[in-house]
């Protein structure tokens, strides 16, 4: 019997822990691959990875300044690869950081034409000390990178980068040297180089395997060749929110003489036939399992099963395959969605056979029997609308749009508003589509503009003018179906052009408005590289102290100054960026950089100087 049952419900993880640093090191670089996105999430990621953890990403979005920090910190070191369409949004205008986002989401398309799918984090870690070498993490998830409470499954492997290339990764490096060729729009300056060295540490990663496991690979679907499948075994079992009759027989003739296990949902098994069902046992989620102690959640969060799990028996063995691929057709059979698959081999006796992983003492307590009449298949017409939406989604992010700015010409200069347009590169079909709204993001929908009858001739849709601060490449789509009313709400970036240099400075400018946010900011800074503690206290806000206090302590901020400066790590040059950054903002207001704190950045500044001049002395 094994120790710890595989796969136990009980045994789970915060998405935001799973990146942190191991002890002794700090965030370098990292590329995430997820099939959808919201802005919200992905906004508290940066801080995840740059200055904190926390237990809710609703915790994290408390901190404003936190989120500035995260997302600055990130651009040119962290890539986040989207299917194109996928980013999820509220018709709420949702926060202008969202347009720092710009250099980290890169939204691409599946080259066979099916979906991008894959969820997958790699990261690397360097020594602080400098007498260790790189370590680099993978996370192999079913998880989308949204706010959803569904229960998903993850794989996290810590490896150290070798000398040496290994044979097993060679997939996983491919794939990840292979996104930036996949993008629909711009893609952000270095992602090609950051992609490539990531994909290297990648490819000579000797990994440390969780136990009782002794084998890992890797596999990826959508690229072309034969796709991955399990191959056959004596007993399969299967977790599947999502499946097909197609996938379901191939699965069916590779799981030997007992009935493969299917654990899915209700609203899928129940447009399977008869036939195909009875060559299974199949179970569905307990309702009790798919919220957790009764709680409410936000409305549109996603709940109930999203794991992928395929786990057969062969021989002495047992191989657990998690990953992005659903039991369908796309993804197991015609290859035509991108996947990405990690397997782990094991001793049965020690990791478990189908019937203990998937029994009472394991996952199967969170289940109970399909019954085949529980439930009316799902209207059809409504399914033909969601994929007559999805065409129209796929050629308005892949159709060449693109977003043009040009400042206003009006007498008031002070006003500083710019025009937007949308404009085609030829006249665009949307099929099906009865009504087509579209708005930049950061205005929300009582901005929104008509834009199905322009785009239909070809002709630019004006969005109005708008102040510096909305400006961003991310445009929000809300399209309705013609025959049956169903609507898409989603958000894409498109190539923006005219967009002036001083955008991201008024939106810090924005976030640091007054010299109680301008102290934080610098406290922030000034946290010592590695002290989540520390960055975590100096995004509170500080109501009992001055701003020359610190927020964790009563040691002045000159001190803390005075200790960067000798560290030599570069802290006291993010001050410098910022000062410069804040000065250039267009704005009327005050200036949040107090007078005295000007006198006393002027002689640092002098020291910077003096020592870096020493240096190339030396």
């Amino acid at each position: 019997m094994p120790a710890k049952t595989s796969l136990d419900p009980d045994h789970r993880t915060l998405y935001g822990a799973s990146l942190q640093p191991p002890e002794g090191y700090a965030f370098d670089a990292a590329v995430a691959t997820t099939f959808s996105l919201d802005f919200e999430t992905a906004l508290a990621v940066p801080v995840s990875l740059a200055l904190f953890a926390a237990e809710s990403r609703e915790e994290i979005l408390d901190h404003p300044l936190a989120l500035l920090e995260g997302a600055e910190r990130m651009a040119g070191r962290v890539l986040i690869f989207a299917d194109n369409g996928h980013i999820q949004i509220q018709s709420r205008p949702h926060s202008r950081l969202c347009s720092l986002l710009e250099k980290i989401i890169v939204e691409v398309a599946a080259p066979k034409g099916g979906a991008f799918h894959p969820k997958m984090w790699a990261l690397r870690f360097r020594s602080m000390s400098d007498d260790k070498p790189i370590c680099v993490r993978l996370l192999v998830m079913s998880r989308n990178l949204t706010r959803d409470r569904s229960w998903d499954v993850a794989l996290t492997l810590d490896g150290i980068v070798a000398k040496r290339p290994q044979a097993t990764n060679r997939p996983l490096a491919d794939f990840i040297r292979r996104l930036p060729q996949l993008t629909v729009a711009d893609l952000p300056s270095g992602a090609t180089e950051l992609a490539s060295r990531l994909a290297e540490d990648i490819r000579r990663a000797n990994w440390i395997l969780p136990e009782p496991f002794d084998r890992v690979s890797f596999a990826v679907n959508g690229f072309g060749g034969t796709p991955w499948r399990p191959e056959p075994g004596a007993r399969l079992g299967i977790i599947s929110p999502f499946c097909d009759e197609d996938a379901l027989a191939m699965l069916a003739e590779r799981a030997g003489t007992q009935a493969p296990l299917l654990i899915g949902r209700s609203d899928e098994l129940g447009r399977l036939s008869r036939e195909l069902l009875n060559r299974f046992s199949v179970a569905v989620l307990d309702e009790a399992a798919a919220a957790e102690d009764g709680e409410e959640l936000e409305a549109g969060t996603l709940q109930g099963l999203h794991a992928k799990i395929f786990v057969m028996e062969r021989g002495w063995d047992t191989e657990i395959t998690v990953g992005s691929g659903n039991a369908t057709r796309p993804a197991l059979i015609t290859g035509r969605n991108v996947e990405l698959f990690s397997t782990l081999n094991g001793r049965r006796s020690q990791v478990g056979s189908i019937e203990e992983i998937f029994g009472d003492k394991g996952f199967g307590r969170l289940t109970r029997p399909f019954v085949p009449e529980e439930l009316t298949n799902e209207d059809e017409a409504k399914r033909d609308a969601q994929a007559r939406l999805d065409e129209a989604r796929r050629e308005i992010c892949t159709g060449g749009l693109k977003l043009v700015c040009r400042r206003c010409s009006s007498e008031d200069e002070a006003a500083n508003l710019w025009e937007v347009t949308v404009q085609p590169i030829r006249p665009m079909h949307l099929a099906g589509v009865e009504e087509l709204y579209v708005w930049p993001i950061t205005r929300g929908e009582t901005h929104q503009k008509h834009a199905l009858e322009n785009l239909r001739r070809g002709d630019p849709v004006d969005l109005g003018s708008m102040p510096l601060i909305d400006l961003t490449r991310f445009l929000a789509c809300h399209i309705v179906d013609r025959e049956t009313g169903v609507s898409l709400l989603f958000a894409t970036g498109l190539v923006l052009e005219g967009l002036p240099i001083g955008r991201n400075a008024a939106i810090l400018r924005s976030i640091i408005h007054n010299k109680d946010a301008f102290f934080r900011y610098l406290r922030l800074l000034l946290a010592e590289l590695g002290d989540p503690f520390a960055a975590a206290l100096a995004a509170q806000k500080d109501e009992k102290h001055g701003g020359w206090r610190s927020s964790g302590e009563d040691s002045p901020l000159l001190e803390e100054m005075v200790r960067a400066f000798c560290s030599r790590d570069g802290r006291l040059d993010a001050i410098e960026r910022l000062v410069e950054r804040l000065e250039e903002a267009e704005t009327g207001s005050e200036s949040p950089i107090p007078p005295d704190f000007h006198a006393l950045w002027q002689t640092f500044r002098l020291a910077l100087r003096a020592k870096s001049q020493a240096q190339v002395q030396e």
